[in-house]
């Protein structure tokens, strides 16, 4: 059963914009942090960007900021964390993954990540 569920990827030109959507299913996500990430080919995951479990709290990877905005919608039910993402370049293009961490806050690390959902390609052209 997945509990993480991404949409939202595709193909967009440089400059482009894309929003991408991640389904938490499960009451208790409401207290986890969620984070994205990516992976190029060839590349290590890294991460992108992350948001506490009240919204209140954001962290970005350097290379996003200022382009790229986390948030999230706790419904009864299903958390929904979305990552907006403007002026795209090429270097953006990788697999995102989504992420859920009990510890709450923002974290950087994929290891302080407990679920992870199956990813979703985003390929920017020039």
């Amino acid at each position: 059963q997945e509990l993480l569920i991404e949409s939202g990827g595709g193909l967009v030109q440089a400059g482009g914009s894309l929003r991408l959507a991640c389904e938490a299913s499960g009451r208790m996500f409401a207290t986890y942090a969620m984070g994205w990430f990516r992976q190029a080919p060839g590349k290590e995951r890294e991460f992108v960007a992350s948001i506490s479990w009240n919204g209140d709290s954001t962290s970005y990877a350097d290379s996003v900021k200022g382009r790229f905005a986390i948030s999230r919608d706790n419904a009864k039910n299903t958390v929904t964390a979305y990552l907006q993402m403007n002026a795209l370049n090429g270097e953006d293009t990788a697999v995102y993954f989504c992420a859920a961490s009990a510890l709450g806050w923002p974290k950087i690390s994929a290891r302080d990540y407990d679920y992870w959902g199956q990813g979703t390609q985003v390929t920017v052209s020039s």
